[in-house]
Parts: C-alpha cells; structure tokens; sequence
C-alpha cells in the first residue's frame, strides 16, 4: 500500500492535474507567503484549522463540483450509492481491507474525528471504498471493519462490489490501484475527500505514514489526533 508521503507522490500525480484548478488558489497562497519568508496559509481553508494543520494534512480546497456517483455494498451487505448519502457531510477514504501499513492509521483517524465531532457526528458519514480487487467480498470489509472498531461509528460504510463497479469508482476520484496479485500488498493513492451535504467535493487532504526501522507502520499519537481534529473540523464547517 502507498503509505510513506514519498511512495504517495506517484499516486498523487494524477490526482494533482484532476483537482488543479481548485488547487490554483492554494498554490498561489503558497508561493506568495513563502517569498516574504511566512508560514504558507492555504486559501480556502476553514478558520478553524490553523496553517501547521492544513500543512500536515496536505489539504486543499476544491471545486464545488459534484462529487463522483458510485453504488456499492456496504459491509452490512447494504446497497449504499452516493445520492443515498446527501443531506449529510461525506468523509470519504480509500482503503485495503488487508492493509497493514497506512488504513489501520487512517482508521483511527476516523474514529478520532467521530469522537471529536460530538453531538454533530449524526450528520456526518464516514465512508471507505475498498481499493483490493482479489478481497472485495463483504466479508473482507466487515472483517476490517471490526479489526479496526470502524463499526463503533454509527455513520460507518466500507463499500465494496464487483471489480468494475470499483474501478469505475477508483477512476471518478483519480485513485491509482496497483494490486499485482492476490498476495501481494497493494499500492493505492491515499486520499480522503471531503464531500459537503449537496454532494460537491469541497476539501482534499492526503494522509501519511512513517515507519519504525523494522519496517512496521508508525505515525505519533498526537498527529493522529491533529489529523481527527483536522477531519472533524472540515466536516463541521459543512454541516448544514
């Protein structure tokens, strides 16, 4: 799985030119802070999330455009499609029900940002689409599911489906998937989506990993925390 920020450069370049031009403004702002020697603040950015934040979380605005439809099975066995979901603010990841590396990190994440949100988590899902073309079975994303106490989260959906289902899905948000075989690990473009009640992309920020000199997957406590802050904070700027 593409976990390291290095390895996630590679998936991200496609991602890079499909959101440029929601990102225009950032870059700008970027640039501009940078040459008279300030910390970059990226335009667009809720108040409520500080410049160090947004740094960390990669995140950028987006386009208020519509954010690509899917209809998938959830890990209830539940058909779950986008528009099904409107009304609601739509935390929307890309995960390996047999990652090891950066999902379970970004499961915690999620489970931070659900805490974190309080009475407003109602109004809030938080939803991974399966990027593991040899385990899309429902049992595979309930499994993770639980391994990865995702189900305590009320507004939780892990979707799966048939390969070109998925795939048409990995396509609509520019999700780069290389599975070589069923055994291998899978490289996946890491991003999470922010989409706001009308079904429109509105935020993009791209989790990261490091990882301890045996190779285990390692990202300190208090980033994690930032990161469920910095989640919960985008959603309720949104929430209607």
């Amino acid at each position: 799985m593409i976990g390291s920020r290095r390895l996630l450069l590679a998936g991200v370049a496609a991602l890079a030119v499909a959101v440029a031009a929601g990102s225009a403004t950032y870059l700008l702002a970027r640039q501009s802070t940078a040459a008279a020697g300030q910390a970059p603040r990226p335009s667009g950015i809720p108040a409520g999330i500080s410049t160090r934040l947004a740094n960390l979380m990669v995140l950028s605005p987006l386009p208020r455009q519509a954010a690509p439809e899917f209809t998938l099975t959830d890990q209830n066995g539940h058909a779950v499609s986008l528009p099904d979901l409107r009304g609601k603010v739509v935390v929307l990841e890309f995960l390996d029900p047999h990652c090891t590396d950066i999902c379970p990190i970004v499961s915690r994440e999620f489970r931070k940002a659900y805490h974190d949100l309080g009475p407003l988590a109602g109004k809030v899902v938080f939803a991974g689409i399966n990027v593991n073309p040899y385990h899309h079975g429902v049992r595979d994303v309930l499994a993770f599911s639980r391994e990865q106490q995702l189900t305590t989260i009320p507004g939780w959906h892990y979707l799966t489906g048939p390969v070109p289902a998925l795939r048409q899905a990995w396509h609509g948000y520019h999700i780069a998937v290389n599975a070589p075989n069923r055994d291998a690990d899978v490289q996946h473009t890491s991003a999470v989506y922010i989409i706001d009640p009308q079904g429109r992309e509105r935020f993009l920020a791209s989790p990261e990993v490091d990882h301890t000199r045996s190779g285990a997957s390692y990202l300190p406590a208090s980033q994690q925390d930032a990161w469920g802050r910095g989640l919960a904070a985008l959603a309720r700027s949104l929430v209607q």
